[in-house]
């Protein structure tokens, strides 16, 4: 599994303590930065990761900020992507059972690196149920489509 990984300044500790626990678990990351604490635009990083997982250069996402909220909604605005803001294991996995989510977005001043460790196993660990749930992420995706130009 391949995951890109990207954040502002707020979140260089945590994606850098994220990255170590991914490849600790045999995950190869893209880190798409910041390395750096000076101020950046969160914006920037989050395009890059979604990017990433839309071109199928990476498997998943994740996208850290100070909240989680901006950047994940950047992510969400690249077509493809279905970026989950959490700040919890529950909404982590469910955001993949049944809406097939492919990025994973928080808040480095909301969570600390245990829960992000506990969201990041429910979310990477956890596999789209399909079924009905389908008939809904295509009803999403079809928001998008008929959206694309306006």
């Amino acid at each position: 599994m391949k995951i890109a990984i990207g954040n502002d300044h707020t979140a260089v500790e945590m994606k850098n303590e994220v990255t170590e626990y991914l490849k600790s678990k045999g995950i190869e990351v893209i880190d798409f930065g910041t390395d750096t604490t000076e101020r950046v635009d969160y914006p920037i990083y989050g395009e890059k990761v979604a990017n990433a997982v839309a071109a199928g250069e990476a498997d998943l996402g994740i996208a850290i900020c100070g909240t989680g909220l901006g950047i994940g909604l950047a992510c969400n605005k690249v077509r493809g992507i279905r970026a989950a803001i959490c700040s919890e294991p529950y909404t982590a996995k469910y955001s993949r059972l049944h809406n097939n989510c492919n990025v994973l977005c928080f808040g480095a001043r909301v969570i600390g690196i245990e829960m992000a460790k506990m969201m990041i196993d429910e979310f990477v660990g956890t596999a789209f149920e399909g079924g009905r749930h389908q008939r809904r992420v295509d009803e999403i995706m079809d928001i998008e489509a008929r959206n694309e130009n306006k």
